[in-house]
């Protein structure tokens, strides 16, 4: 294979690691955020939106597949859009390629906030970090797992509203409160389907604790608890309370599954892989909407 097939290769295969289906989950939340703040769309803007398209994806599930490896190799659902099976030959420029495309985003983001933005920005880094490097492994201490992979998507929210110099009102935590649930819902969920692999690869998570069914339900209730704090938002945010209904009857008919049934989990998953497309955009309709409103 020539060096530029070679090259095309690995820039393939690094673009399949940072999960491009899952780019818009942490773009917009932080496009959303700081655009509601400054209704301006300035060059810190598209430095934020960009960072959190690619780059911070690249670094979190980047950094999740290498240290995942042994793992994944006894997983039959990576290899595909829910998760590289990276060569262990990439591990070292998966790495690399991670740092080199972050740090000069996080530099200029430094540079261009306010000290508060940089704890958070910190935070949001350390939760993409502690998920999945040896030492720390957020990912295999149940509970921390899916609060932890709820940081994720939520920080970049969060990190939006302070480096825009958001006031925190109660409305604006009862929506980061439902968006944080959300996640927490959804991690768990997600972790049903893998409770087999995982177990027999020696990995903890709360599907693995908790067993497939109690993990379900932890979701759904979850899920719902979400829908209750978006009543506490802002018209017309306590319409997105309908939103998890879709989630909720997605994964009620595994309230019963089984632990050696926990790879079926997996169709309901899939669906919701497209239900965030679905909600995503409702949710845009609804910030369209309260954007007009407080004009």
């Amino acid at each position: 294979m020539s060096a530029t097939a070679t090259g095309q290769a690995r820039l393939r295969q690094l673009l399949l690691v940072s999960r491009p289906l899952s780019w818009i989950n942490t773009a917009f939340p932080f496009a959303a955020a700081y655009l509601l703040c400054t209704r301006e769309l300035d060059a810190t803007f598209v430095v934020g939106t960009l960072f959190f398209l690619v780059p911070y994806n690249l670094a979190m599930y980047g950094i999740n597949d290498v240290f995942d490896y042994e793992s994944d190799l006894r997983n039959p659902r990576k290899g595909g859009a829910e998760g590289a099976l990276l060569d262990r030959g990439m591990h070292r420029g998966t790495l690399i390629a991670a740092a080199v495309t972050t740090i000069p985003f996080i530099a200029y983001l430094v540079i261009v906030g306010p000290p508060l933005s940089w704890l958070v920005l910190a935070i949001s880094l350390f939760a993409v970090l502690a998920y999945s490097v040896k030492g720390l492994r957020f990912k295999e201490i149940p509970f921390l797992d899916s609060v932890t992979s709820s940081t994720h998507f939520v920080s970049p929210a969060v990190y939006g509203l302070v480096l825009a110099g958001a006031t925190f009102t109660q409305e604006l935590w009862a929506v980061l409160a439902a968006f944080f649930l959300w996640g927490i819902g959804s991690h768990a969920f997600g972790a049903v389907q893998d409770v087999v692999p995982d177990r027999a690869g020696g990995i903890s998570s709360i599907a693995t604790v908790l067993g497939a069914r109690w993990t379900t339900r932890l979701a759904l209730a979850a899920w719902a608890l979400a829908g209750v704090a978006a009543l506490g938002t802002a018209w017309p945010g306590p319409l997105a309370a309908a939103l998890v209904v879709p989630y909720i009857v997605t994964a009620a008919p595994f309230w019963m599954v089984r632990d050696e049934d926990s790879e079926l989990a997996n169709r309901g998953w899939r669906r919701i892989l497209w239900i965030n497309y679905a909600c995503g955009f409702l949710v845009t309709v609804l910030l369209g909407w309260f954007a007009a409103l407080t004009s």
